[in-house]
């Protein structure tokens, strides 16, 4: 079962065991910040995180992938379809934190090209944080 957790100010988070899909908003953007697997597992929850995302007019989605360990076709379709919709209302969905493996299930879809993929981004290592840093707060 998919629950909303407790959290604070414009943050919203969707929890199932250890899998966390949070989302930030800003004046520019919606940030969605993916931990775990993002797959078929997920299937229930994905609608109404694209309904959150998708509902907030903001210029650009950012997906930090820093922290996804496994995507299938069905976290594929799901990154396809908020890019497409940010295409339609002329905004951009901006990939941070991609692995190669994931950057290829894109590309084999036919789908790269409607992202953009912030090749320069280095994920940060939730061990390398300092004590009481926050890991979720994009």
């Amino acid at each position: 079962m998919v629950r909303p957790a407790t959290s604070a100010g414009d943050s919203h988070e969707y929890e199932r065991s250890v899998r966390v899909i949070e989302t930030s908003i800003s004046p520019t953007s919606v940030t969605l910040a993916v931990v775990g697997d993002l797959d078929m597992a997920e299937r229930d929850q994905l609608p109404r995180v694209a309904a959150q995302v998708l509902g907030q007019p903001r210029p650009q989605i950012v997906v930090d992938m820093c922290r996804v360990t496994f995507m299938d076709s069905t976290g594929a379709g799901f990154l396809i379809h908020l890019a497409e919709a940010q295409s339609q209302r002329g905004g951009t969905t901006v990939l941070r934190g991609i692995n190669a493996r994931d950057e290829f299930v894109l590309k084999i879809c036919g789908a790269l090209e409607l992202f953009q993929v912030e090749q320069d981004h280095r994920c940060v290592s939730v061990a390398s944080q300092p004590s009481g840093a926050a890991t979720s707060g994009l």
